[in-house]
């Protein structure tokens, strides 16, 4: 029995006619990560479940997040005057990042390889790396931190919804085309952070402390690249291959409303985030920027992969994610000052999300384990013990 049964049986009929339709033409990935990709997967034995590759490369970001955390909770370590991240964290963030991205690639050669292939192999892949991006965001960040040469919290807070908002077009896209066009961005970002992880390990936080060019930072370059590559590839991209499908009648979706309708969630939630931000009594934010983002990226996470289900199932998306309404209250008692410890209520909050999305993600995987009659993180039938 599943915890709580989130799919519907209409969309559970929808998997049933469910088959991964996508389209990478990234360089990158073409030509150098899938040829290692399908080097490595010949090393992993036959009996290992493709889930479990991925599972296991999530966690990688995970303790990446935990060990940036305990040495550098608040983004400040990388600053001048203070105690800095030792060079071992830096290489092993470095290893683990490539880590999670190798496994991240060979968990559907390994499916394939296995002959495993299933829509829950895809939807939790998926619904792992939109999670994902809160963890290799928040680390990143440790290398330049909110120092003078870095980038200040609330800078950090909006690229990280051009992170989240990038993340969704992709799924987006899916929805209205039914075609998962993969973005270059992804990859080119996750063998960068991997390089600049070892490479701040070698040179020193110091190093970026130094102008490029006359008056021009590291971070400013790392703050370019994100905003640009969203708003002059990511976006055009999107629009472009939903057009695209709308002039050759392929569009799933035909009104705007409907063809819009999964960005209405996420805007919400971007709405009263920001509302929170801007108008908190203890500047929220400046106190507690490491626990805010954690918020806000599960959050997100929480729609995302609802949409998710909604797009490989090709059913309708709902117009409100249920979340909303108690994070609505939650900013409202804390901006009017009616809860005095704003941190504390953060944290109440940051907890209640996490469980939230993990009891989703939980059952979700439960159900679809159940209909396919597979196990999440076996290659063992459940009828076979």
């Amino acid at each position: 029995m599943a915890l709580y049964e989130y799919v519907t049986q209409e969309q559970l009929a929808g998997f049933d006619k469910y088959k991964y339709s996508a389209v990478d033409t990234n360089p990158l990935s073409v030509y150098v990560m899938h040829p290692f990709w399908n080097f490595v997967v010949k090393f992993l034995p036959t009996w290992l479940a493709p889930n479990l590759i991925t599972f296991t490369g999530f966690m990688f970001l995970v303790l990446n997040f935990l060990m940036l955390a305990f040495f550098d909770f608040d983004f400040t370590a990388s600053a001048a005057g203070h105690e800095h991240v030792p060079s071992w964290v830096w290489v092993a963030a470095g290893i683990f990042n490539f880590l999670a991205y190798t496994l991240d690639g060979v968990d559907g050669k390994q499916a394939r390889r296995t002959n495993s292939s299933t829509p829950l192999g895809e939807l939790f892949d998926h619904g792992l790396d939109s999670w994902a991006c809160i963890f290799f965001v928040a680390t990143v960040y440790s290398i330049f931190g909110r120092g003078e040469s870095g980038v200040g919290v609330a800078t950090l807070y909006y690229i990280l919804w051009v992170v989240l908002f990038s993340f969704i077009l992709s799924h987006w896209e899916k929805y209205n085309t039914g075609i998962l066009f993969l973005p270059w961005g992804y990859d080119i970002s996750q063998v960068t952070i991997s390089l600049v992880y070892l490479v701040t390990a070698v040179v020193g936080v110091e190093t970026w402390y130094q102008p490029i060019l006359w008056h021009l930072l590291y971070r400013d370059i790392f703050t370019f690249m994100i905003i640009a590559c969203s708003f002059t590839v990511t976006l055009p991209m999107s629009l472009y291959n939903v057009l695209k499908a709308h002039r050759s009648n392929s569009l799933k979706h035909d009104s705007f409303y409907e063809a819009f309708l999964p960005f209405l969630s996420p805007v919400l939630f971007f709405v009263l985030s920001t509302t929170w931000v801007v108008f908190s009594p203890s500047n929220i934010l400046e106190v507690q920027p490491r626990i805010f983002y954690l918020m806000v990226g599960t959050a997100f996470a929480n729609v995302t992969c609802k949409l998710i289900v909604c797009q490989m199932s090709n059913t309708r998306c709902q117009p409100l994610n249920w979340l909303l309404l108690p994070m609505a209250l939650v900013v409202l008692l804390a901006v009017t000052g009616v809860v005095a410890n704003e941190t504390m209520l953060l944290y109440v909050w940051t907890i209640a999300v996490i469980l939230a999305h993990i009891h989703y993600g939980v059952s979700v995987v439960q159900q679809l384990s159940n209909h396919f009659n597979i196990k999440a993180f076996s290659l063992k039938k459940p009828n076979a013990d």
